[in-house]
């Protein structure tokens, strides 16, 4: 059966899961605990050199690592890439922003906080004021539009919510994002996600 290696405190692994689920696709989930030095391991690196979750190992051993290309592989052919190739070039641009501009900042900010327990005062100032312009930044697009990449959800959508619904936890304060809000809910609900963690 597919393996997927990953840890539930993890935005990054929850939304392979979240697809996982959502498309209906059984797997073996793998609980592996980073803070407690899981994925430094010898049989974890052989799986994945880089020392990282999620990684998924296929039905015949092939494995594959970073949660959006995981996205990608197993929401191929699904409603939730679009058919139009300027739509579909429009969801991976925010997969490929998520990475870069959002989750360095909300997720790293969220778990020196939460998990390694540093106080807000003591990190480093640009982690909030980029969060604050990721949130900003999709502020403006879920004004316009319900989803992400327009009027139904993408592996856009996905891969943003993981880490926005826990932002407060980063101490970032959601009701100054009312359409980001709004759009968690409406996320949440589409893909079945509720409020598992």
């Amino acid at each position: 059966m597919l393996r997927v290696l990953g840890d539930s405190i993890s935005g990054n692994c929850l939304k392979v899961k979240w697809l996982l689920d959502h498309l209906g696709i059984r797997h073996d989930w793998q609980e592996t605990d980073v803070l407690t030095g899981a994925t430094r391991t010898p049989a974890f690196l052989a799986l994945n050199p880089a020392g990282q979750v999620p990684v998924v190992v296929l039905e015949d051993g092939r494995t594959l690592a970073q949660s959006n290309a995981i996205l990608l592989y197993f929401g191929e052919g699904s409603a939730l890439v679009p058919a139009d190739a300027y739509d579909r070039a429009r969801m991976y641009g925010w997969l490929f922003w998520e990475q870069y501009s959002h989750e360095p900042y909300i997720a790293v900010r969220r778990f020196q906080m939460r998990y390694l327990g540093r106080k807000a005062e003591d990190l480093d100032p640009k982690l909030e004021e980029r969060g604050h312009a990721a949130l900003a930044r999709m502020e403006d697009q879920l004004a316009r539009t319900p989803f992400l990449v327009g009027g139904t959800p993408s592996l856009a959508d996905i891969a943003l919510v993981a880490y926005t619904r826990m932002a407060d936890e980063g101490g970032f304060d959601l009701a100054d994002y009312p359409s980001v809000q709004a759009w968690i809910g409406r996320t949440e609900a589409a893909l079945g996600i509720g409020q598992q963690s």
